[in-house]
């Protein structure tokens, strides 16, 4: 029997490394791939990317494991459609979320157009999802779910939304039917050097690095005056482009907790205010850019489950088409809805939440203070 060929995106991270090790031992002829995406070299940012220690644990994983390994670089890729629409984004005032951009179009097309191009049957990632094929006999050529991952916790389907057809046919999630803790215990048991490493945080595969200091390698400080929802001031920010609504830390201000209501850009301000103030940022309505559908796209108008920000929970909203997007009416008022993010449709089948598809935000409706 002729085994069918996988190479796994090994991140050096504790999922992907699991993710190795099931496929082989569900019989495939597993290849390892580290992908370079940025090395930080570009931006001067000292110690913020450890790309090279990722890139040591990943192959110490597939030695230990007894795969083959590779480096991929798609560096130039990722900087060209993730760090400068990253950038780009937040100087329009908008907060992009880099790890749906790095899916869509470097780490998902530009790793299975290569492997493909190699003979490869699939690709696999480390990520919390699950692939369901649609039980159609009229479906032709076979079709597929996108299913949120069983460990709600960690569920990363509101990164994949992007995903067509064609790549869900090539790809296998094997770690999307079990939890985090399940995956820690199989990676110790199994005596794997990432068993216990923790889990990244930062932007995409940019690495550990505060969001301030990699905007301002290119975005200019701006300052101006924090002010409350009476004008009065209550300290200096930095610039508006580097803040978000409803956001919290890093504002410098105390007496708080304060929370970011809005931002006036013909005064260069700033507005906070108190936790109870925060009624001022919740919204029914948002309108996103031009949608993507997994699969067939849907009749509109009807009704979703909306995600609009990842680990936020999925709230019944009526979509209905808006010119080249989509008009999203929440049945109940939503905390922050930020244009730039994306608003994710899932729909409810018996093996779980199923991913329909998604857009980018554009406009939320107008709340007391501008955005």
């Amino acid at each position: 029997m002729i085994k069918s060929k996988v190479i796994i995106a090994l991140s050096g991270g504790v999922d992907s490394a699991v993710s190795a090790y099931l496929l082989k031992k569900q019989g495939y002829e597993v290849r390892a791939v580290f992908m370079k995406n940025f090395t930080g070299t570009h931006d001067n940012l000292a110690g913020e990317c450890n790309w090279v220690r990722e890139r040591d644990d990943a192959a110490a994983v597939a030695r230990k494991l007894k795969i083959p390994f590779e480096v991929w670089d798609f560096e130039k890729q990722y900087h060209q459609y993730v760090i400068d629409y990253f950038f780009r984004e937040y100087a329009r005032g908008r907060t992009p979320n880099p790890d749906i951009r790095c899916n869509q179009f470097v780490k998902i097309p530009l790793l299975l157009k290569r492997a493909l191009q190699k003979g490869v049957d699939f690709v696999a990632t480390g990520h919390y999802v699950r692939k369901l094929k649609i039980d159609n006999q009229k479906s032709k050529p076979e079709s597929y779910h996108l299913l949120a991952g069983i460990d709600e916790t960690k569920d990363q389907s509101y990164f994949l939304y992007t995903l067509n057809q064609k790549q869900l046919r090539h790809l296998l999630f094997p770690v999307g039917g079990l939890t985090k803790v399940e995956v820690r215990k199989l990676a110790k048991k199994l005596n794997l050097v990432v068993a216990e490493k923790a889990d990244s945080v930062g932007i995409c595969f940019v690495g550990e690095v505060k969001i301030f200091d990699f905007l301002r390698t290119r975005l200019p400080e701006k300052p101006g005056p924090i002010v409350d929802i009476k004008g009065n001031t209550l300290g200096t920010h930095k610039g508006l482009s580097f803040y978000t609504i409803g956001q919290r830390s890093g504002l410098g201000l105390s007496g708080g907790p304060w929370y970011i209501l809005g931002r006036n850009w013909q005064q260069n301000k700033l507005i906070v205010g108190s936790l109870p103030q925060q009624k001022f940022i919740l919204s029914k309505v948002c309108i996103t850019e031009k949608p993507h559908w997994i699969g067939e796209e849907p009749h509109l108008p009807a009704k979703f489950l909306i995600r609009h920000r990842y680990r936020h929970p999925v709230f019944m909203a009526k979509v209905s088409k808006y010119g080249k997007g989509l008009k999203i009416e929440f049945t109940k008022k939503q905390r922050a809805i930020t244009p730039g993010q994306s608003a994710v449709l899932y729909k409810k089948i018996n093996q779980g939440l199923a991913v329909v598809g998604g857009g980018v935000i554009a406009k939320v409706e107008k709340m007391k203070f501008n955005w």
